[in-house]
């Protein structure tokens, strides 16, 4: 019986389709829960025969979680919060932080908010001569108060394999609409072209 090296290779690419994205998932996974960790003061040590003293992973996160949310349910319970009210109203007066500060909590409410942004995929016409398009998101239909022509849209065009892109202002003529949703079109896009949808 002849030993066959392509079949061990095909095994071998088998076997890395398998374990190379659950590793680089996991591994991901635990360096941001120690980052997360690393943030907060306090540790929960715990003696294991053996080994030695073990720090409980994944603290800090349940911390954040249970931050969040308390935070989440006095902002929705009491919406008029004066103290809440008082700390947003610093953050939107001061100079620096203004930009900072509703820059990402636009950001913010455009994935999870109430007014989100990212729902409407679309392809854009770069290059009409070699039909070069791009795959985006309308994310402002109307632009007359920036003093923009009627038939412009607002358009954020993601790079794949990151979380930044670029806003265009492009002619409505130059766009078709994408038959998905969000969130699919999102992920193909990052992924550049490989996930299935």
């Amino acid at each position: 019986m002849s030993f066959k090296w392509k079949s061990l290779f095909n095994y071998f690419v088998q076997g890395a389709l398998i374990i190379v994205p659950v590793a680089a998932t996991i591994i991901i996974l635990i360096n941001v829960l120690r980052w997360i960790d690393g943030l907060f003061p306090f540790h929960i040590p715990i003696d294991v025969p053996f080994i030695g003293t073990i720090e409980v992973p994944g603290l800090g996160i349940l911390t954040l979680i249970v931050g969040i949310t308390f935070l989440g349910y006095i902002g929705t319970r009491f919406v008029r919060n004066p103290i809440l009210n008082l700390i947003e109203s610093f953050f939107e007066r001061a100079p620096l932080l203004k930009i900072i500060y509703s820059s990402v909590k636009d950001l913010i409410e455009a994935f999870v908010g109430e007014k989100k942004r990212f729902t409407q995929p679309v392809l854009v016409t770069i290059n009409k001569e070699n039909q070069i398009q791009r795959l985006g998101f309308i994310t402002d239909d109307d632009l007359t108060r920036l003093g923009v022509d009627k038939e412009k849209v607002a358009v954020y065009l993601p790079f794949s394999y990151g979380f930044n892109g670029q806003l265009v202002i492009v002619p409505l003529a130059n766009i078709t609409k994408v038959d998905a949703s969000g969130t699919e079109m999102m992920k193909y896009i990052i992924s550049g072209g490989v996930t299935e949808f």
